[in-house]
């Protein structure tokens, strides 16, 4: 399967514009729609809903950052494939072109008998539909020894933006000879295939500035997404570079001192220059405050995202249970297309779509050694269901490997685009 910008965004998008004032005044006559979150899945839902619902419906957005930042391709500037400005991106565009109301501020709660968001700077917005698209927060004390507030020392890197710049300082001072560690997370969590992706980045940064330093991986689970493609791709390329150890060894039993800058595998203490966790994962903190979550995750219907503890709000990709996607930024723009046609048909009469579904996480392994891994999916009274998948192969040519890569640079592109512009 190829993905290009035209298959991607299926028109031919719009020119941004500069960011209009936070709040524009509307009717209130207007259907009320609010998104909490502006990445793949919000930025994503409020672009189609302010372009498809025009003068019925009147969005606003909650994001408490003026850029965004992706978490994917992130990897490729730890790698040195990308600056980080690249993965930087503005809502100009759904200010200016869609009228967005773009609000700059943290949902801090959600009224749902009132159906209303309250905001961390005061004040509270109403709301017909509700869509939350806040990502994933991290589970406390699911690493001994780390928290947020050693993440400064430690990264986790794992939100992109700053978190991204720190973990790339530290590499660059890391001492000639020294040690990377990465700490996994255990399933579900964020993008699958992410962790390993960054240790090819790490080894690629590694070895064209210093060669002779190590990596270490502890990894709480027995196999991974594209196994035997990453495993195969670190012998080419990074021979004798990476040591991952997994749950046989005792990778299910780890913890770090950030002070001392150690992490113990199963009792055995290994010094490090630099410490990469990256802790278990739930659902965004405003699901849990919404009081939409079950366990770690919002589950949703698969027909349009919508809670299944209130038909008013919807929950689009890496919170949702949502059944067989992975949580990657692919999903949840996908997501987000079915749950703007579902609200806008909902609030405006009009006609909804059949819920249809796809996803592909591309990883670069080396320079132009791209591969990927994909499927289709629809919706099931089971939740949502994969229909045909698709995976790199060991051995695949040089070409169709920079093919792959290429691929990636073309799908980013495009899924920016569909997002903000």
């Amino acid at each position: 399967m190829t993905i290009n910008r035209r298959v991607f965004l299926g028109t031919t998008a719009a020119a941004a514009a500069t960011l209009s004032a936070p709040m524009i005044a509307r009717a209130q006559t207007r259907a009320r729609v609010v998104v909490v979150g502006g990445g793949s899945g919000g930025a994503t839902a409020a672009r189609y809903i302010a372009r498809d619902g025009g003068d019925a419906i009147d969005v606003t957005l909650i994001e408490a950052s003026r850029q965004y930042y992706t978490c994917y391709f992130s990897n490729l500037y730890l790698g040195g494939f990308f600056d980080l400005e690249d993965t930087a991106h503005s809502y100009g565009g759904l200010a200016g072109t869609y009228g967005v109301n773009v609000i700059h501020d943290w949902a801090a709660g959600v009224d749902r008998d009132a159906r209303t968001v309250s905001l961390a700077g005061g004040g509270s917005v109403p709301y017909d539909r509700l869509i939350l698209s806040p990502g994933i927060d991290f589970i406390p004390d699911s690493v001994p020894g780390w928290s947020v507030n050693v993440q400064d020392r430690m990264p986790h890197a794992y939100k992109g933006g700053t978190q991204a710049a720190l973990l790339r300082a530290q590499l660059e001072a890391m001492p000639e000879g020294g040690t990377f560690a990465m700490v996994a997370p255990p399933n579900p969590y964020r993008c699958p295939p992410g962790p390993y992706e960054r240790i090819s980045m790490v080894a690629h940064f590694l070895k064209e500035n210093n060669p002779t330093a190590k990596i270490l991986v502890a990894d709480p689970k027995e196999s991974f997404s594209k196994q035997g493609l990453f495993e195969d791709g670190w012998a080419r390329h990074y021979p004798g570079m990476i040591t991952r150890i997994g749950p046989d060894l005792g990778a299910d039993n780890v913890s770090v001192d950030a002070e001392a800058m150690t992490i113990s595998i199963d009792g055995v203490v290994e010094n490090v220059d630099v410490c990469n966790v990256i802790p278990a994962q739930r659902a965004g903190t405003i699901a849990f405050a919404a009081g939409i979550t079950e366990g770690n995750w919002a589950p949703v219907s698969a027909y349009d995202l919508s809670s299944k503890m209130d038909p008013n709000i919807h929950v689009l990709g890496d919170s949702a249970a949502q059944g067989a996607m992975p949580k990657s930024g692919f999903s949840a723009n996908s997501q987000a297309k079915v749950c703007a046609n579902a609200v806008v048909a909902a609030l405006t009469g009009g006609r909804q779509f059949p819920a249809r579904f796809s996803n592909t996480c591309w990883s670069l392994i080396g320079t132009e050694d791209g591969v990927k891994v994909g499927a289709t999916y629809e919706a099931s009274d089971e939740g949502i269901v994969s229909t045909d998948s698709f995976v790199s192969q060991v051995g695949e040519t040089a070409e169709t490997r920079a093919e792959t890569y290429r691929e990636s640079l073309d799908w980013y592109e495009a899924i920016t685009t569909d997002m903000f512009v």
